[in-house]
């Protein structure tokens, strides 16, 4: 896939009255030290705010320029049977009241006793980005993303471009909150978010783990897929020592795909066909078309840490290997984190839903019957991730999370603080990939299981110093102004015929 730099000067003036139209932040809820204390709740709010909030309550000192920014989460939280879980959801994140970034972040937070020793566990699962790539003829891992490979990373957008009253494109991203439920006994619960007309910007990227980076000159490409979402589902078996969270997640098939050689030169794919700068048809190459016949496959990469009070923790692969420095399959298999006195304390499990679901928008528009695949996961070295400053935002964020464990289980707070909050210190990253793609809708649920000790019954109540890379912001809206600027263009003249 040949595909050159997209950014041209002569588009600064659009850029700037885009981020003059978008549209701002929502009134957000608070949080509060008492709501953990509850037996759940479920939110939407500006965790940014709560930030400052603990800050200014514990003389602690924040980055210069912290307070013109926020960041809207959704948060359901649900504390029972011994087992506190955070579920923290971004929904975006703002500067001086202008939308900036609608980023799919979601991290799951989990407090319980293992098992036999009773001993206090914090379980960090974080899903970090998707991750488009081309196999090279060299691929050390067939179906799953590798050094050798051609990588594109996925960084989404959030602006809202309705107002323009252009012919665009869905670029509106939106989010969908999935109400908290649960069962009449609370053994089990479910709750997620939906992002809605995801505008994702794609940027080259290497993991190569003595240079992770990524080529932050210029986005090699913009699309637009009509969701992506997460549905999580907690169920508690106090017979069996378990709490299992399911994650469900579902990859919207590509809507728009724009590439270019310049920013004069566009090419649009939609499931139509072909498409220059001023909307005339070049060709019935559809998007899926080029998808396949370029050989793009798509994946997810999470990262989870687990940490104790007064041990350490390790995870190994089936075969014994550590899953922190090693690139081992795992698809039909699972990965175990243990304590340093040797009790199993967490399991990933991916063998038990190796399936994913694929609906072929080509074959079937209404998308109601699918094809069964298997997917590829496999650990990767987290030296491949950490220190790439494409995740600053993710990094930025996860900084503040553990401030929410000082109020879930103190004894932990500091501990998580150094730990959880730093992408380098994570047991394993885990690469899910699903080499039949196309660019249509995916379904998939791994699962990862808990083991706690013996549940206690209770009653559910209703109720840093990096700065934002603003560079990297800059970037994002010169490529959508260029959109603008072309779609503004074929709505101007079309007018002027009339």
């Amino acid at each position: 896939m040949k595909i050159s730099k997209l950014i041209g000067i002569v588009l600064v003036a659009a850029a700037l009255l885009m981020v003059a139209i978008v549209m701002p932040l929502a009134s957000a809820d608070t949080l509060q030290k008492s709501d953990f204390s509850l037996g759940s709740f479920a939110k939407s709010v500006d965790y940014y705010d709560y930030v400052r909030e603990y800050a200014s309550a514990n003389n602690i000192t924040l980055p210069d320029g912290f307070d013109n920014y926020h960041a809207n989460i959704y948060m359901a939280y649900v504390n029972t049977s011994g087992v506190q879980v955070l579920y923290a959801g971004l929904e975006n994140v703002t500067h001086n009241g202008s939308t900036y970034l609608d980023i799919p972040m979601q991290s799951i937070i989990m407090h319980y006793k293992t098992a036999n020793d009773s001993q206090d566990v914090i379980a960090e699962s974080t899903f970090l980005m998707l991750m488009a790539f081309q196999e090279s003829s060299n691929t050390s891992f067939p179906g799953s993303p590798t050094i050798n490979d051609t990588l594109y990373a996925s960084f989404s957008l959030g602006y809202d471009l309705t107002s323009l009253n252009a012919t665009l494109p869905a670029l509106n991203s939106q989010t969908e909150l999935i109400p908290l439920t649960h069962s009449e006994d609370n053994l089990t619960w479910s709750w997620g978010m939906t992002y809605t007309n995801m505008t994702a910007l794609w940027w080259r990227t290497y993991i190569d783990p003595s240079n992770p980076h990524y080529d932050s000159s210029s986005p090699v490409a913009l699309s637009v897929y009509d969701e992506l979402s997460f549905t999580y589902n907690l169920t508690i078996d106090p017979s069996a020592h378990t709490a299992t969270l399911t994650e469900n997640h579902v990859i919207g098939r590509m809507l728009d795909l724009f590439i270019g050689e310049s920013p004069l030169l566009w090419v649009h794919y939609n499931s139509t066909g072909t498409y220059g700068l001023l909307g005339r048809k070049l060709g019935n190459s559809t998007i899926y078309d080029f998808i396949q016949n370029n050989g793009i496959e798509m994946s997810i990469v999470n990262y989870q840490t687990l940490i104790m009070a007064n041990h350490s923790t390790y995870s190994i692969t089936p075969s014994g290997e550590n899953a922190t420095q090693t690139e081992t399959p795992v698809s039909a298999s699972s990965i175990a984190t243990y304590s340093d006195d040797g009790e199993k304390i967490f399991n990933a499990d991916f063998g038990t839903k190796q399936d994913y679901d694929l609906y072929n928008y080509t074959a079937d528009p209404t998308e109601t019957t699918y094809n069964t695949y298997q997917a590829v996961t496999r650990t990767a070295n987290a030296a491949d991730f950490v220190g790439n400053t494409l995740f600053d935002y993710q990094t930025t964020l996860a900084r503040f999370l553990p401030l929410v464990i000082a109020h879930m289980y103190p004894g932990l707070y500091a501990k998580a603080q150094a730990t959880i909050s730093n992408m380098s210190k994570a047991n394993y990253f885990f690469i899910t990939s699903y080499p039949e793609y196309g660019g249509y809708k995916i379904v998939h649920d791994p699962t990862f299981t808990a083991y706690i000790a013996t549940p206690q019954a209770t009653t559910t109540s209703t109720a840093p110093t990096s700065q934002t890379p603003i560079g990297f912001i800059i970037a994002a809206v010169i490529v959508v102004a260029i959109i603008i600027a072309a779609y503004a263009a074929v709505t101007m003249r079309r007018k002027n015929k009339h």
